[in-house]
């Protein structure tokens, strides 16, 4: 079998607080292949963005890696120095953020950061950078490429800066992308316009993608694969069609059930009763089941094991429990007799 290109194990980054070390993410395993593009989703706060931050080794000073494994195309990546993690960031491994105001430097032109990570990661000379830069624009859709390298951020539209935080991370032709929320307040035209930018430079230059979104939207439009979060678990995953057409986790139903359907006059919103739980706060068994209506006595005493239904479909709740012990009470009650 093929290696994949990012595999993640049992991930447990932890944050030192004055309450302590505080999980962030609690156990988290996936993979990602080569052109292939995982959706991770969840409400404000699962987890999502910090565990896309793990793997680029972009924590803040308080957070640690505790426990797991992450390997990215044979090397594990949580026994790098700062040093050999920084010459694959940006290199082999690219992200971008969710607010490019704040993600670019307002004091340096558009051209400066561009021609940065093409002079220390592919040792090209200013000049030279400033040509693949030109070029990089033009291939993210920017007009008059020349003048925007000259510019500053603020002297661009949101779309503009977005695009060129994506030819930032493009720079050095990654083997993946991290996409934290690239469409997080835009217009829906530019949306549609950076997620099919997106899909079309994965497919050029065969990368694995991760994009992280809270937008079913988005999920519907760009997921080969998706994870879903709650409170720093991963509580299913699936293909994209699964997910949609038939989710297992209460929590997934719930996200889908939230989501606006313009088609169907008689449908109603169904919001998730309930919010997030702090990192802080104790909850025993399934982390979900305050906020679930078919929460049972296991649910809030034992926490879930994670059921494999078929071709990858992972969940982890003991309802999947109670379904199996009734599809075999009733292949028995359907077995002809001796």
């Amino acid at each position: 079998m093929a290696q994949k290109l990012l595999q993640v194990e049992n991930l447990v980054t932890k944050f030192k607080t004055a309450d302590g070390k505080l999980s962030a993410v609690r156990g988290v395993s996936f993979s990602v292949d080569r052109k292939e593009t995982l959706c991770i989703v969840g409400e404000s706060g699962c987890g999502k963005s910090i565990t896309s931050l793990t793997i680029m080794g972009l924590l803040p000073s308080n957070g640690e890696i505790a426990e797991g494994s992450i390997n990215f195309e044979g090397t594990e990546l949580t026994n790098l120095k700062k040093e050999e993690l920084r010459k694959l960031r940006g290199n082999k491994m690219a992200m971008i953020f969710q607010e490019p105001m704040t993600a670019l430097n307002p004091v340096f032109t558009v051209g400066y950061q561009l021609r940065e990570s093409l002079m220390i990661h592919k040792g090209l000379s200013k000049s030279e950078a400033n040509k693949e830069g030109i070029e990089l624009l033009k291939q993210v859709g920017i007009p008059y490429p020349e003048k925007r390298m000259k510019q500053y951020p603020h002297e661009l539209s949101g779309g503009m800066r977005q695009r060129v935080m994506i030819a930032i991370a493009l720079a050095c032709k990654p083997s993946l992308l991290i996409a934290d929320e690239p469409t997080t307040a835009l217009d829906v035209t530019i949306q549609a316009q950076i997620l099919d930018l997106i899909k079309e430079l994965k497919d050029q230059l065969g990368m694995g993608v991760i994009l992280v979104t809270h937008d079913m939207g988005v999920v519907a439009e760009v997921a080969d694969r998706v994870m879903v979060m709650y409170a720093g678990e991963k509580v299913e995953e699936a293909d994209v069609e699964t997910i949609f057409n038939n989710p297992q986790h209460p929590y997934t139903r719930g996200l889908l059930k939230s989501v606006p359907n313009v088609d169907d006059k008689e449908h109603n919103l169904e919001p998730i009763p309930g919010t997030l739980p702090n990192m802080n706060e104790q909850i025993n068994g399934c982390r979900f089941h305050p906020r679930c209506e078919f929460a049972t006595d296991k649910c809030r005493s034992q926490e879930p094991k994670t059921f494999d239904l078929n071709n990858g479909h992972l969940v982890k709740c003991w309802l999947q429990e109670v379904a199996q012990d009734d599809e075999v009470a009733a292949a028995k009650a359907s077995a002809p007799t001796a």
